[in-house]
């Protein structure tokens, strides 16, 4: 364990939401788990947490209303604690923003983020990897959080490569209800047989797309960097959509049958958004990228959202605001 001194609070911590560009389900493996692909890119609609040292080992969360106490916020601190033999306690509180069962990894990047400030808070100075592999005894979806770079991701989704993708504004939506990963992964809709593509062939999909003459150095392309900004503005939104062409969500079918008001969703996003509206992960929360430029984007579309759902229009982001925490 590191001898740095341990700081005695940090507030504001953002844990933010991301989206799957596409997410492919390529087959079953011996153990029930399914091999994916997908591409993750994180977004500003972030939950917030709280930490206070305790001396006493104590881990306590208040906070997240309708959760179990043994979240993953205590389930990553108590983890933690564990792996470090760490006798220092938190008091934790989570203010959530992102909804629950969206598909858009709130819990899992609440989990991250836990991991990630309690390590500074600990003073623990445990490294990148050690904290990605204690986040995927978490969750599939934890460890991309920890990695802290937009990803093309493989295996269960904790295989990771870093990818820059272009930054652009996406209205996402929630329609009030969420959905289990499980039940939806053991629908009879779900495609189990999407082929495989690669890395190279994505990138090289971005690189047609960004923009007329743009290109990339050889090796950008290999190790999926591809560096451009989108605008927010109509031309840029209907170059999203043709980017987000690349692939679709195989669990989307499956997911709307066993949440009917997910038509109405793919609707109102549709009078909203330009193109049509890609589920994002598991859940019932969807995107399409967002054609209206900067002005009054927050109010119109407040003014339209139906009374019980979540809608705000998002920035990508290029990286994780906590991606500094740990060293590699």
């Amino acid at each position: 364990m590191s001898s740095r001194a341990p700081v005695r609070a940090l507030y504001g911590v953002p844990a933010p939401a991301k989206l799957n560009w596409f997410l492919h389900v390529l087959g079953r493996r011996d153990d029930g788990m399914h091999r994916l692909q997908t591409v993750f890119q994180f977004i500003d609609w972030c939950d917030l947490l709280d930490f206070e040292l305790c001396g006493d080992g104590r881990i306590e969360r208040e906070g997240g209303d309708g959760l179990p106490d043994e979240d993953l916020c205590v389930r990553a601190a108590r983890l933690l604690q564990r792996h470090a033999g760490c006798r220092l306690g938190v008091r934790m509180r989570l203010r959530k923003r992102v909804p629950a069962q969206a598909g858009l990894g709130g819990g899992s990047s609440d989990a991250a983020s836990v991991l990630l400030a309690l390590n500074r808070l600990w003073g623990l100075g445990l490294r990148r990897g050690e904290l990605q592999a204690l986040g995927a005894r978490l969750g599939a979806d934890v460890p991309v959080f920890v990695f802290g770079r937009n990803a093309f991701a493989e295996g269960i989704g904790e295989q990771l490569l870093q990818v820059d993708l272009p930054r652009w504004r996406a209205v996402v939506a929630w329609p009030g209800a969420g959905l289990s990963t499980a039940q939806v992964f053991a629908s009879p809709l779900l495609t189990r047989n999407t082929p495989a593509c690669t890395m190279e062939g994505f990138c090289e999909h971005l690189k047609r797309g960004l923009a007329p003459g743009f290109e990339a150095e050889r090796g950008g392309v290999e190790r999926g960097r591809i560096e451009r900004d989108s605008s927010s503005s109509p031309q840029g939104a209907a170059r999203m959509r043709e980017l987000l062409a690349f692939g679709g969500n195989d669990l989307q079918a499956a997911a709307i049958e066993l949440l009917p008001r997910m038509h109405d969703l793919q609707r109102w996003l549709a009078s909203r958004g330009d193109g049509p509206a890609r589920m994002s992960g598991s859940g019932s929360a969807m995107f399409a990228p967002w054609p209206r430029g900067e002005q009054g984007s927050a109010d119109s579309l407040a003014a339209s959202v139906p009374a019980d759902w979540s809608a705000r229009v998002c920035w990508t982001l290029p990286r994780h605001p906590l991606q500094h925490w740990a060293e590699e």
